[in-house]
């Protein structure tokens, strides 16, 4: 590796890998964006982020802006690191060649900060790369995340017409104005997506109460008290997930039909704690652990008794542990496929999921399925950015005072 540790080696290495990142980046996202032809260029990218890489080499600021000038011009003139189509407007050419050269020597002046253009050492060289990956990371996983998503929510707004003419298009015509969420209305009009959100979010409310009803006295008491069994008990909390829940599917539906709880809103809330009880145990009772043993003690002394301690102390301690338990809890109610789908036939108890199953056929549109997949999706990360901050808060500080 000592081979590398020269500014001259280091810069064109780390300004052809980010070039070409950043290419292929710009270009994915401008061909979603426009629906038109872009592709990175190996050879431009070879070519031109050597170039970058020496202007980014610790020195002037005007050289990382004048190799950004230089790439921008290059691809517009057809020899740039990104390749852009024939019948690409000017608007989205510009656009693509100033995002591809600006980012890529941003980048590269934040990674190539201490490197001079002789030796450099380790530390300098290893930070350098640190910076390179991280910047890859953060593309790669945001692409693998937002890729999906960004389809999804186009095809749902795309007509039938518009997908049998070219699938492959993810541009969007804002032209059409409310047209645009045609499939959305016709969700809630001819497909009774109003009564699967309701279900689903009574159901899933539903699955957090009973869930911490149980998990909140059974953490507490795998963490504050001592019985016989206990250490056995704390350890063997998560073994049911050993199990699949394929293999007892069949005991379920056999038990809840000659029950008659199959096909019923009240057996689905049944057997769903059963699935996020463990983990809510699991979670809390780590929790309690490490909260201040002396301000339960403090509330004993001052008369309370064990129940007591645990509603008027340890809960309001243990705000950021319920929130995340709930909020995972609500995340897998709402999630839930395979019991739903096992469990209900009536289409006016569905939940969420299972009537998103009920569109994928042929006679529906593909663009329903999309609709009715955003729908699902978007509640959960409003609920997740909404309830962030008391996931990450702590609130126990201050709580023991010397």
């Amino acid at each position: 590796m000592s081979m590398f540790r020269y500014g001259y080696v280091t810069a064109p290495v780390l300004g052809v890998l980010w070039l070409f990142i950043i290419a292929t980046t710009v270009a994915v996202a401008m061909s979603f964006a426009t629906g038109s032809a872009f592709r990175p260029s190996g050879a431009g990218s070879l070519i031109w982020g050597i170039l970058i890489g020496f202007a980014c080499i610790r020195g002037q600021s005007w050289q990382p802006m004048a190799a950004a000038a230089a790439v921008t011009a290059a691809t517009l003139a057809g020899f740039g690191p990104l390749v852009i189509g024939e019948n690409v407007s000017g608007f989205s050419a510009v656009t693509g060649a100033v995002a591809t050269a600006g980012f890529a020597a941003l980048g590269l002046w934040i990674m190539l900060d201490d490197v001079e253009m002789g030796g450099i050492n380790r530390h300098i060289f290893e930070a350098s790369v640190i910076r390179f990956l991280t910047g890859f990371g953060y593309i790669f996983f945001t692409a693998i995340v937002l890729i999906p998503f960004y389809v999804m929510v186009l095809t749902s707004l795309k007509n039938q017409s518009e997908l049998i003419q070219n699938p492959l298009d993810f541009s969007i015509e804002l032209s059409r104005g409310a047209e645009l969420f045609r499939s959305y209305e016709e969700l809630f009009s001819q497909f009774n997506f109003g009564t699967y959100l309701l279900n689903s979010f009574l159901i899933s409310v539903l699955t957090v109460f009973i869930t911490l009803l149980f998990a909140v006295p059974g953490a507490y008491a795998v963490a504050r008290l001592r019985f016989k069994g206990r250490a056995a008990f704390s350890r063997s909390i998560l073994l049911i997930y050993m199990v699949p829940m394929i293999v007892l599917a069949l005991p379920i539906y056999i038990a809840f039909s000659m029950t008659g709880l199959r096909n019923s809103i009240a057996g689905i809330i049944m057997i769903y704690p059963v699935t996020t009880i463990p983990v809510a145990l699991y979670m809390l009772q780590g929790y309690f652990r490490g909260l201040p043993g002396e301000v339960e003690e403090a509330g004993l002394m001052d008369g309370l008794n064990r129940l007591q301690v645990i509603w008027k102390i340890t809960l309001p301690l243990s705000l950021p542990a319920m929130a995340s338990v709930s909020l995972y809890v609500f995340m897998i109610a709402w999630n839930e496929f395979l019991l739903a789908f096992m469990l209900l036939d009536d289409p006016s108890k569905f939940t969420l999921t299972r009537g998103i199953a009920s569109l994928n056929s042929s006679e529906i549109p593909r663009q329903h399925l999309m609709a009715g997949s955003v729908i699902a999706t978007v509640p959960i990360m409003a609920l997740f950015l909404g309830l962030e901050r008391f996931m990450t808060k702590g609130l126990t500080a201050g709580s023991v005072k010397g």
